[in-house]
């Protein structure tokens, strides 16, 4: 009886798993977009131009321990053939985000190391202060608005910063140690990545160590209410949002692309770590940091930090130490369908 009872509740769960619509995720790869020439430190901060070339810009902290260079500024065209590469003049070695004024056209580089928003003339490298907020800031990445108005996170004193169109003093668009854009997660980083929604009605900000997704309501300009949009997106680094609101976000800890819909539920997850080849480059994602849309690509820095060179391990240190090749990758813009039996 026993075993009749055993073999029937066996048969009873077997029924149960195949019933239930077996759900994956259909990932599109990443693939090799570019390879940052020789000397350059690993790339974090990206943006598209007006021109449709890639500008990316380096942090200074390759697998092999810090530099003393000053930042760089690595310009591709779209297709990821080199154009070329300028020391950015008086900039620290440790630069993140970037972005054109969509108002003035000017090329701003956020000084990580320094504290300080430079205009950068993106020929030459030549660069005049734009805006300095202070060392004990941790800017990270910029957005603007209609207006010509930028505004930059800053991941250590958890607020957003304003610059006028002009430049000069930045004024926290919310208040400082704004307590859902601070962190005491890992990686230290609290806001990050940021984009408006397509009417400007808010702005979301990524919490790479609380791993969420904060909403800000915006009324005429103004900052209002904080909410948590989002949580569990494993290390939430860059952050862009398409022209049906979705935002694609960076997952640095978890080699992804994590797409969320405007109600915040998750449709996709895009490319993964698939290995370090034989040249020292990193196949597929690796830490990703910052993303931008160019064409019908998505291109995404992998900024590859061997992480314990801030005395804390994670999964991906030791892959991290490998890569000797630094690179940009890409994937295609779009959102592919959830496999489910239905498609089998």
């Amino acid at each position: 009886m026993k075993r009749i009872t055993f073999s029937i509740m066996a048969a009873l769960a077997v029924c149960a798993f195949t019933s239930m619509p077996a759900q994956a995720w259909n990932r599109s790869p990443a693939t090799t977009f570019a390879t940052m020439p020789p000397g350059a430190t690993p790339p974090e901060g990206l943006t598209v131009g007006p021109d449709a070339n890639v500008y990316v810009t380096t942090f200074g902290f390759p697998p092999s321990g810090g530099t003393s260079d000053s930042g760089r500024l690595v310009v591709f065209d779209n297709h990821g053939k080199l154009i070329r590469q300028v020391v950015i003049a008086g900039a620290s070695p440790h630069l993140l985000g970037l972005g054109f004024n969509p108002k003035t056209g000017a090329l701003l580089v956020l000084d990580f190391g320094a504290g300080k928003v430079l205009n950068v003339n993106p020929a030459s490298g030549a660069s005049t202060l734009f805006s300095d907020v202070g060392p004990t800031s941790g800017l990270n990445s910029i957005t603007f608005d209609a207006a010509g108005n930028a505004y930059v996170s800053d991941s250590f004193q958890g607020t957003i910063w304003k610059i006028g169109p002009n430049g000069g003093a930045a004024s926290p668009w919310v208040p400082l140690n704004s307590p859902l854009l601070l962190t005491t997660g890992l990686p230290p980083f609290g806001a990050n990545g940021l984009a408006f929604n397509s009417n400007g009605s808010a702005l979301f900000v990524a919490n790479t160590g609380n791993d969420s997704i904060v909403r800000i309501a915006v009324s005429n300009g103004v900052a209002g209410a904080q909410t948590v949009f989002t949580n569990s997106i494993n290390g939430a680094d860059g952050l862009i949002i398409d022209g049906d609101d979705n935002l694609w976000v960076a997952a640095n800890q978890a080699d992804e692309i994590v797409v969320v819909d405007p109600t915040g539920k998750v449709i996709a997850k895009l490319g993964d770590f698939e290995g370090v080849d034989n040249k020292g480059a990193v196949r597929g994602l690796l830490f990703p940091a910052s993303l931008a849309f160019s064409g019908n690509d998505v291109v995404v820095t992998n900024l590859v930090l061997d992480t314990r060179l801030f005395g804390f391990p994670t999964v991906d240190s030791q892959w991290a130490a490998q890569v000797t090749r630094f690179t940009i990758s890409k994937i295609k813009r779009r959102i592919p369908p959830i496999q489910s039996n239905d498609d089998d």
